[in-house]
């Protein structure tokens, strides 16, 4: 959310939920109408300004299947077979499905559909982007040049990764996410939580690959950081003061997020008009694109 917010000052930006996504996982339906729900509210309480940016749910633009399905014509099975995040989802015990498989491909024309220049992702994501642009080089290549807009990444390697509770990448998948909003004392229990090893108080600790760390480096001051490394390296604090300082500079960070989401919940309208706002903003870019893409391959 963070590299999105930042992103409003550089130029017209599309956010979308990405709920076609979410189906390849959630499978109940009253639980995917409330995740996308919550996830307008935090973007918007996260500082998504919908003056600045463009917000939307993803089936709220039906031209992104029409793409998927021409770009899935000059995909071959070869570059879909070496993306790692299939491979990954199935060893965690999500069943394997098409849509699953084929995610690249409706990645790529969220992206494509929108004339997008450059696009954040994390390092889990950098593959499919670049599937992305391999996709808009073979749509080039067979049906002619400018038919689809070569993206660029933005890769912020600080916060390419956010490591989880268990060390792994923080992912709801993997059940070791935080939350950004709720009441603190559950966050706190859950920050207490974070897997350590058995190195007694008084001797260092190790900063290689530190979860603590890592999530501490994201809310605490400079000053905050370099403080706990030295506690680290220097020892005789242990990993339960550590865990206490996280949730506290986690607490801190997300105050004024928290006000503005009750903000947001005061006025139940508010996020229906917002992404109805974006949805036609969407929808306009994407007939321009798609009807350019249908002329091309010869469906227009």
């Amino acid at each position: 959310m963070e590299p999105a917010v930042r992103l409003q000052d550089k130029g017209e930006a599309f956010y979308f939920i990405a709920d076609y996504h979410a189906m390849t996982t959630t499978t109940d339906p009253d639980v995917l109408r409330e995740n996308v729900r919550e996830l307008a509210v935090d973007f918007l309480a996260c500082g998504l300004d919908p003056e600045r940016a463009v917000f939307f749910r993803q089936s709220a633009v039906p031209e992104v299947n029409e793409l998927a399905w021409i770009l899935s014509t000059v995909c071959p099975m070869s570059l879909l077979n070496k993306c790692h995040s299939y491979k990954d989802k199935t060893a965690q015990g999500i069943a394997p499905n098409h849509g699953l498989f084929a995610y690249p491909v409706l990645m790529a024309a969220d992206i494509l559909l929108y004339d997008s220049n450059e696009v954040p992702v994390g390092k889990d994501q950098k593959q499919h982007l670049e599937v992305t642009r391999d996709l808009a080089v073979k749509l080039n290549q067979q049906f002619g040049e400018g038919t689809v807009v070569l993206p660029e990444p933005i890769i912020r390697e600080a916060t390419a990764v956010v490591v989880g509770l268990d060390g792994r990448k923080m992912s709801k998948s993997y059940g070791n996410t935080l939350p950004i909003f709720g009441d603190e004392k559950p966050l706190k229990k859950k920050v207490m939580k974070i897997k350590t090893d058995s190195t007694p108080v008084e001797d260092p600790k190790s900063t290689e690959d530190s979860a603590i760390l890592q999530l501490y480096s994201l809310f605490a001051s400079d000053e905050q950081y370099e403080q706990m490394v030295k506690d680290h390296v220097n020892g005789g604090v242990g990993y339960g003061d550590f865990k206490k300082r996280l949730a506290e500079a986690y607490w801190d960070f997300f105050a004024p997020m928290r006000a503005r989401r009750e903000e947001i919940l005061a006025d139940p309208g508010y996020v229906d008009s917002v992404l109805a706002k974006g949805e036609a903003r969407a929808r306009e870019e994407a007939g321009k694109v798609i009807l350019r893409v249908k002329k091309a391959v010869g469906l227009a």
